[in-house]
Formats: C-alpha cells, structure tokens, sequence
C-alpha cells in the first residue's frame, strides 16, 4: 500500500495519508474515480486499479515540493501513486532523476523502487476529476489537505507549480497559512514569485497536450527544476 512506499515518513503524513484516502466528500469525483476503474481501456485489461483519492509521495525532509492538478484516471487513479503510470509522470520523474532527486527515470508502480531524495510530490486535487477539471467546490474542499501537508513538510523551500491550477492553488494555500503576496504573481513558465518562506517556480504542465505539442520541452522543464533546485539548496 501507499505506506509502504514512503520510507522514513512521519507520523503526521501517515496519519494524512490515511485521511486522503479515505476521502469520499465529493460525490462527482467519487464517481469519476469508481467509473474509471470499471471502464478499464484494453491497455490494462487485467490491471486492479486504486480508485481511492492519491496521498503525495517523497521525502518528508523535501526542499522541492513539486505540486500538479490532480491523478490521471488512468494513470495515479489506477497505480495508487501521485504521476504514476501515464505521460505526464514518464516526463515528470525522468525531469526529477535528471536533477538529482529521483533514483531512476521511470514510475509505472507503487512498487518500482522508486525513491525521491530531498523532493517531495502532490497535486491540489486528490482525485482524478472528469474531463481533468475540479469545479471551484471541489477545488476548495480538497485544498485542506495540501494546507496540511505544506505544515507538515516543514524543509519546503522551493515549489514548482505544473500547470496554472497548481499555480493558483499554491497561493491560496499559502494565504491560509498567512502569506499573502499582493500584486497577486501571475502564472507563466519559468515565472518566479516569493511567498513567505518558499519560493515558487512555474512550469507548463507536462500534459501530453503540451508535451506532444512541443509547447514543453525537456530542456524547458529542466530550467525550471535546476532553478528551484539552486534555490532549494542556496
């Protein structure tokens, strides 16, 4: 299970995790969830998916926390691991083991040996949503738990926010916690913006529809990470 991927992890995020994916409070995203693991494509005939709400995964002693949407149906919805068995996480891992803070390139299973050192991996909303859009309801419901985690990975200093959802939902965040940065930053790749004691980076969402595009390329999404890593570890 998902404990057992995160070595070392501390109380707090146990108790977390077991908190997230247990969650059933909105009831489209329950459905979608449920839906995707009866509606299985040929590709994972056979395949039992998760279908539960997706806990982050790392290091809990992290400097980089790298936040995105929400799980791929198919992807995190199925493995049981945030960016894990679809396109987005191949680019997203082979960019962090690039950079030095993954053991290897790839993130099929929750049981690959995958390991993250000094990173640590989420998204704002914890389950996969239909059409890869959370409405503002589910967005704010969900949005607890990442207040949560940012208190409980206390060695953040550098975000990365994929997309501009993850973007938004980083500062709203971080206003709960008492950081509010006014003009408000606007989103863009490689924007930077300073929030209380982290620093946060943009990045295009490593989405096939801009991955397959050309919109993001790797050494684009590799900008991003040696910035927040030199930030993270300055």
């Amino acid at each position: 299970m998902l404990r057992a991927t995160i070595p070392f992890v501390s109380q707090g995020l146990r108790a977390l995790t077991r908190d997230i994916t247990e969650c059933r409070t909105c009831p489209r995203l329950v459905r979608c969830r449920e839906s995707a693991a009866r509606a299985i494509p040929k590709r994972f005939t056979g395949h039992t998916y998760w279908a539960r709400p997706i806990a982050g995964f790392g290091d809990p002693r992290a400097r980089l926390l790298v936040v995105g949407l929400a799980p791929a149906a198919h992807g995190g919805n199925r493995t049981g691991r945030v960016f894990t068995g679809d396109r987005s996480g191949d680019w997203l891992y082979a960019a962090l083991h690039r950079a030095g803070f993954a053991n290897q390139s790839t993130s099929t299973a929750r049981d690959d040996g995958l390991v993250l050192t000094d990173a640590y991996v989420t998204t704002i909303v914890r389950c996969a949503p239909p059409d890869n859009k959370p409405n503002p309801t589910e967005r704010d419901r969900c949005i607890a738990y990442f207040i949560r985690e940012l208190r409980l990975l206390p060695q953040v200093r550098a975000i990365i926010a994929l997309g501009a959802f993850a973007w938004d939902g980083v500062l709203r965040a971080a206003r709960e916690l008492g950081h509010v940065v006014k003009p408000r930053p606007a989103f863009g790749h490689c924007a930077r913006a300073e929030i209380g004691p982290y620093v946060m980076f943009g990045s295009y969402h490593v989405s096939q529809q801009n991955t397959f595009t050309g919109r993001l390329t790797e050494p684009m999404l590799d900008a991003v990470f040696a910035a927040a890593r030199a930030c993270s570890r300055g």
